[in-house]
């Protein structure tokens, strides 16, 4: 039986890795223009290796006054939509899952119908909302946002986290002089924790990531611009300088992985169900 399931396995694995390879190569390719000398990044017969990197780019990117401010400006948003999603989202989950009310079921309906309209339908709609709140020019009009469509999926996934929880343990918990609230974040809130790392890896990337928010709706203070618009500083009439596009993408990426590597336990029992009876 495992002669005849091998070659499945091995055309399996081999797809597997040429997949790997596949989404791997464009950021290698990112990573190795950001230290390639300029003289090889506008080569008409390019390499995919160089034998002279330089950090030239890289010098570029820090000597930009504004790029630290880009920085920051990008870390309080993330930080801020993976703290309030993660409450919120919490709370919410075990709202809709250990108590009944009237349109529990059309609400969770709704969080679904959020995630099917696509960004771009509502962006100008949003626009004209957060100038209607006098948010536009400012970080708040970012986070608002990000923090709506990051719940949705948030609440949903939870949901299956408290769920599994058993009623039973709280019940226990009551019997032995325990409060509720001393439940929900005492008990409660470390058994579904993996479940809301994982959440807040898709809110962090779809945060630290974002250009059109940005680009829409922090439109004359440019000290309120976050890390993407980084990028257009290098975008210039005469001639693009990809060296430093290369080295500007290459540093976005680095809190990313930074914050993957941080997670990734969790994550990897938060995707796969830690929560257990």
């Amino acid at each position: 039986m495992k002669l005849v399931h091998r070659p499945w396995r091995l055309a399996a694995e081999a797809f597997a890795l040429l997949a790997a390879v596949v989404v791997a190569f464009p950021l290698y390719w990112m990573v190795l223009s950001a230290f390639k000398p300029a003289g090889e990044i506008q080569s008409d017969t390019p390499r995919p290796w160089t034998l002279a990197p330089s950090l030239d780019s890289f010098r570029r990117v820090f000597q930009q006054e504004e790029f630290g401010r880009f920085f920051l400006n990008s870390l309080f948003v993330a930080g801020s939509v993976v703290v309030l999603s993660a409450l919120i989202a919490f709370l919410a989950a075990t709202a809709v899952t250990r108590f009944k009310f009237r349109f529990r079921t059309t609400l969770l309906i709704m969080f679904l119908v959020a995630q099917m309209v696509p960004v771009e339908a509502l962006t100008i709609p949003l626009f004209f909302q957060m100038r209607d709140f006098g948010l536009l020019n400012t970080l708040g009009a970012l986070i608002l946002p990000h923090l709506a469509f990051s719940l949705p999926f948030a609440i949903w996934m939870l949901r299956g986290f408290v769920k599994a929880v058993p009623e039973a343990l709280e019940e226990a918990a009551l019997i032995d002089g325990a409060s509720r609230t001393r439940f929900l974040w005492q008990i409660l809130f470390p058994l579904v924790f993996p479940g809301l790392v994982a959440t807040s890896v898709f809110s962090f990337i779809s945060t630290w990531n974002d250009f059109l928010f940005a680009k829409s709706f922090i439109i004359s203070d440019t000290s309120q611009s976050t890390l993407p618009m980084a990028l257009l500083l290098f975008f210039k009439p005469e001639e693009n300088d990809w060296g430093g596009i290369m080295a500007a993408s290459t540093v976005m990426t680095v809190p990313v992985l930074v914050f993957f590597v941080l997670v990734q336990r969790r994550l990897v029992s938060g995707l796969g169900g830690a929560v257990k009876d």
